[in-house]
């Protein structure tokens, strides 16, 4: 079974890549596999970066890589397939942001990926954003987007996936759906976290095997000589608020601190969150040397290997990196759809959302999505 699958907000590519590396065998030998098949985004070097490493040609010569606005997309006649992905924007759903939810101007763009449900019926579908949607709009937003998944056919399964537990050399937090057709006699389970306890380290991703000097990506910034000075007062794993920094070289902020401002990584631990921001201190900085991190070193804790190049300045490449799913962390969820349809037994375990989302329990009183108001 070879799955086609079509994609929404699509990225520069995390989760597509992460399907097309992923396959398994059903036991008479026969091979399951995802194909990439066609995507859409908004960005002309996302759309660049996704055209020459998924389908391995220039966009100019590429129609699977739709340059649009999504809400100027005419749904109706995009080609049908088999998968469907989604990651739909999560800027009003994070809490370092706003916070307005489905007030927002990006909340409510999950309803273009329910309408292409909708519409064409795919087998199955990956929904992904951040943690924050559970508790955004005091939990109804959530709510709201499940409930409409699920009127449009499907049997869905949210998880909340801690992609350091599978891997990943990154606490990167992401709720991800995924659903299966109703009239389909298969039942997707969350797939279990790594047997190895011990966690892949920011170190081991980074320089195991080391980074070339003229690995594409990988220019260094140059930091200025204050910068430089306040990093050596900053030990491995602690941030600007660090008591070891001297009085003139403290942070004049007032109100809340951000705890990635000028933060080191700790070597002998998974990165935090890779973000698509980079002003004020956030850039991510290295546990040793005195400097923010390279955009391939970042690319490695986001598991994109070496040789998939990033287009665009350096400030859009480090977006692009921040907002996309780690192809590594994808590439395990699309496996256990892909054993799912083949019949494989695989280790799995209970969705934690129940307990995540207060208010979850409330989709089976919901008929319609229009019922829940914000």
């Amino acid at each position: 079974m070879k799955f086609k699958m079509g994609e929404f907000f699509c990225g520069p590519g995390g989760m597509a890549l992460g399907a097309r590396l992923s396959g398994t065998k059903k036991s008479d030998n026969s091979a399951y596999s995802i194909t990439p098949t066609w995507a859409t985004d908004y960005d002309l070097d996302t759309c660049t970066t996704y055209s020459e490493n998924i389908h391995d040609q220039c966009l100019k010569d590429n129609d699977h890589v739709i340059l649009d606005d999504v809400r100027q997309l005419n749904i109706q006649n995009l080609e049908s397939c088999d998968g469907f992905a989604f990651g739909f924007p999560c800027n009003d759903f994070s809490i370092v942001g706003k916070t307005k939810g489905l007030n927002g101007i990006y909340g409510p763009l999950y309803r273009l990926g329910v309408e292409y449900l909708k519409i064409h019926q795919p087998m199955w579908f990956v929904a992904e954003n951040v943690g924050g949607l559970s508790s955004s709009n005091e939990g109804k937003a959530f709510v709201k987007i499940l409930t409409a998944l699920k009127n449009a056919g499907y049997t869905i399964t949210p998880h909340l996936y801690k992609f350091e537990k599978y891997g990943i050399p990154q606490a990167r937090h992401r709720i991800i759906i995924v659903g299966i057709r109703n009239d389909l006699d298969v039942k997707f389970n969350v797939p279990a976290p790594s047997d190895d306890e011990a966690y892949k380290t920011s170190k081991q991703a980074i320089t195991e095997p080391l980074i070339p000097d003229n690995a594409h990506n990988h220019t260094h910034t140059i930091q200025s000589s204050r910068v430089i000075e306040r990093l050596k007062h900053i030990a491995p794993g602690e941030n600007a608020w660090s008591d070891n920094i001297p009085k003139h070289l403290q942070l004049n902020v007032n109100g809340a601190k951000l705890s990635n401002i000028y933060k080191r990584l700790d070597p002998n631990r998974p990165a935090y969150t890779v973000t698509g921001s980079g002003g004020g201190g956030t850039h991510m900085y290295h546990w040793k040397e005195n400097r923010a991190l390279t955009n391939r070193e970042r690319a490695r804790l986001q598991t994109f290997p070496d040789n998939f190049i990033f287009h665009g300045s350096k400030e859009s490449v480090r977006k692009q990196i921040g907002m996309a799913v780690p192809p590594e962390g994808a590439k395990k969820i699309f496996e256990a759809i892909l054993d799912t349809f083949a019949g494989n037994d695989y280790s799995y375990i209970e969705s934690n959302i129940t307990t995540y989302a207060t208010e979850v329990s409330s989709l089976v009183t919901y008929q319609n999505e229009e019922d829940i108001s914000i």
